[in-house]
């Protein structure tokens, strides 16, 4: 095991970050790693559901001893402790839910007792272009689309809501998606197919999602508050299933939903723009890098050398392999991450979070947390 100073790591890390992880001033590479409250399960030797639901009483309970343990091994807390207020101080009203992209498209949401999955009901190409007209002719009457997406007490509990504690909705600016949502409600297979059996229909698929992306953020900066004047600008994307694309495919689907969606909320050189595909998507990096990407989170096989080879400004939150992580071996941890140090210092290209390439799962300990602290400050430093 590497030596570890531990408040000396904390001290450097509280500069890390600066400038997106690239300023000169910054002593070592970034630490993006928090843990996650999953986490808690195996860590504690408690059992749960770490995707599904935890009552906030036993959340709170928790999450607690997890951070006292978290102090002892890597020197901070790391979980929120919301501590559930009582009966009478819980708020008397809060923001409903409201319809997500994946119904605009015919799919369901449904749990399956430990986490959500889109749905799709669509089957073939005649489903596909009567449901593009359908959701086209909803995109042209504005109200009939706010009709669909909020539920009808929508306008009464927000107000409520704002009237009591000051609260608005927020902005729309994350999807699970392009590619993810076209593959869950119209299938894989047949979105791949597609694109060689009718390749017009292929794309008007991809432009018709990137109108609705359009309408649900312009919804939402309305509901909000803000006005396209005054709303933030930003967008982040999520599209594990980005990689199931060639370059050709891609350009043809995702890259111009992508491109639609940063264009409308994202204009401006450093505005906030983000790609996680936690897959095994090299490929697309080439046409990813068009956009400028403020950040990226990439799959474990995508390295960081070909990442800034692309995308010498973006920051990489990653490359370390999430079930390396999770498999709590401390030799094969501090290769993965003195491999991502090493390259992120040639030629002093900087910019790295260190962060699992994809989530962070129950079964990851404190102790494979140490050491990646101790890989940085032995091999990450500038």
């Amino acid at each position: 095991m590497l030596d570890l100073d531990i408040e000396k790591f904390w001290e450097d890390e509280a500069k890390a970050h600066e400038g997106n992880c690239f300023s000169k001033n910054v002593p070592q590479v970034a630490l993006g790693i928090r843990m996650s409250d999953e986490c808690v399960f195996a860590e504690l030797g408690e059992e749960g559901q770490p995707w599904g639901y935890t009552p906030p009483e036993r959340r709170y309970e928790l999450n607690c001893r997890y951070n006292e343990k978290a102090r002892k091994i890597v020197g901070r807390p790391l979980l929120a402790e919301n501590k559930p207020l009582p009966p009478e101080k819980r708020p008397k009203v809060t923001i409903p839910g409201y319809r997500q992209m994946g119904e605009v498209f015919g799919g369901k949401y449904e749990f399956d007792g430990n986490t959500t999955w889109l749905r799709g009901h669509l089957h073939g190409e005649e489903d596909l272009k009567k449901k593009l007209t359908e959701v086209r002719a909803l995109l042209a009457d504005p109200e009939a689309f706010r009709a669909f997406v909020l539920p009808k007490d929508w306008d009464e509990r927000t107000r409520a809501v704002y009237e009591l504690y000051g609260r608005r909705p927020g902005q729309f600016t994350a999807l699970r998606g392009p590619v993810t949502l076209a593959t869950s409600v119209y299938g894989t297979e047949d979105l791949l197919y597609l694109y060689y059996d009718d390749v017009g229909l292929y794309s008007e698929f991809a432009d018709v999602i990137g109108d609705v992306i359009v309408a649900y953020i312009d919804l939402f900066i309305r509901e909000s508050g803000n006005t396209r004047e005054t709303f933030r600008h930003g967008f982040s994307f999520l599209d594990d299933d980005s990689n199931l694309l060639t370059p050709d495919m891609y350009r043809a689907f995702g890259y111009k939903v992508l491109k639609k969606v940063f264009d409308y909320a994202a204009p401006l050189p450093g505005d906030h723009r983000y790609q996680h595909s936690d897959s095994a998507m090299g490929h697309l990096v080439p046409l990813l890098a068009d956009f400028n990407l403020i950040g990226c989170n990439f799959g474990p096989t995508v390295t960081v050398r070909h990442i800034r080879k692309y995308m010498p400004h973006t920051r990489i939150d990653g490359q370390l392999a999430p079930f390396t992580f999770m498999s709590n071996d401390e030799d094969a941890i501090i290769a993965e991450v003195k491999r991502d140090c090493e390259a992120a210092k040639e030629n002093d290209a900087r910019g790295l979070n260190l962060s699992t390439a994809g989530s962070i799962n129950n079964g990851s300990l404190l102790t494979s947390m140490r050491a990646v602290m101790a890989a940085i400050q032995n091999y990450g430093r500038y």
